[in-house]
């Protein structure tokens, strides 16, 4: 029976590749660094000896979170020496019409940028657990062995980082998507008129204002905060940088509906918007200018 499998046993990485693509996004924030552990975890499909391997999406779970675990320590070490606030790579998406059954399924498990931001305050062993557990519904049992830890430690590391990002995270998240989307156009509105007024009547007063310019683009050091210093901070970068061939385009990011700028001309994205919404408000926007952080996002798609 297992030499009858054999032959279907090398395509069990491909066929697997989207959802351990999306562990290693949702690990990391990077997809440069999804990117080079998916190549080392095929290195090491390759390697393995299948005959002995029952499960092979389990068995791949479980190398890819180690190169993972192994890549989050020096990850933060990299990410406490950045230049002002590290922002996770965003997952841009234009929506076009109806969603099809494998756009919904995406979307399904889809982390939003906000969340992604807060998972950096965890270890690495309390991430994995988490985005395992919460986000792709992985059993302990599984995650304890991905981590070295028996099912009832994997469990605790769950806990803990669950309440640890409840924590972390301001209030909000779960907005009906058609408020989140009416807050992001009224937001793209005022922004293009300069409008400090209407900026004011979508931001909330206690809004928080990150971006990320990894010291290539000019970007805030540290988040603003206050609905007036962020409105007239965007009125100002608005009047400053956007010329008639710079463009808006409303995108999901992160599943989230967010914007997208770009020049018309060449089609170089300048910076990508996520926004956290509550009651009608925005209470957080998180600003992605960094370019290598946007080298994969084209707006030849945008409708």
């Amino acid at each position: 029976m297992i030499d009858d499998q054999l032959p279907a046993a090398p395509d069990a990485f491909e066929a697997n590749r989207r959802y351990l693509g999306s562990v290693a996004y949702r690990l990391l924030g990077s997809f440069t660094d999804a990117e080079d552990v998916l190549q080392d975890a095929w290195l090491r499909w390759q390697a393995a000896d299948r005959s002995t391997v029952a499960d092979p999406r389990a068995f791949l779970t479980t190398v890819v979170t180690r190169l993972c675990y192994d890549q989050l320590g020096s990850a933060r070490a990299r990410r406490e020496a950045y230049y002002g606030e590290w922002l996770p790579e965003p997952a841009v998406s234009y929506a076009d019409g109806p969603d099809t059954p494998a756009e919904l399924a995406e979307r399904g498990e889809s982390v939003s940028l906000a969340l992604l931001a807060v998972l950096e305050q965890l270890s690495p062993a309390e991430r994995a657990a988490f985005v395992l557990h919460d986000v792709f519904a992985v059993g302990f049992e599984e995650i304890g062995t991905s981590l070295d830890r028996s099912p009832d430690a994997a469990r605790q590391l769950a806990s803990r980082a669950r309440r640890r990002v409840k924590d972390g995270t301001r209030r909000g998240g779960g907005t009906d998507p058609a408020e989140h989307r009416q807050a992001v156009e009224a937001f793209a509105a005022a922004s293009g008129r300069g409008d400090i007024l209407a900026l004011m009547e979508v931001l909330d007063p206690d809004v928080v204002w990150h971006s990320d310019g990894g010291g290539i683009v000019r970007a805030g050091v540290r988040p603003i905060h206050g609905a007036d210093r962020v409105a007239r901070m965007v009125a100002g970068l608005v009047a400053k940088w956007f010329t008639p061939d710079t463009a808006i385009c409303h995108a999901l990011v992160n599943g989230e509906p967010g914007l997208v700028w770009y020049e018309r001309t060449g089609g170089t994205v300048g910076g990508v918007l996520a926004f956290t919404v509550t009651d009608g408000r925005i209470i957080e926007a998180y600003v992605v200018v960094n370019p290598e952080k946007l080298g994969r996002i084209s707006p030849v798609t945008a409708p």
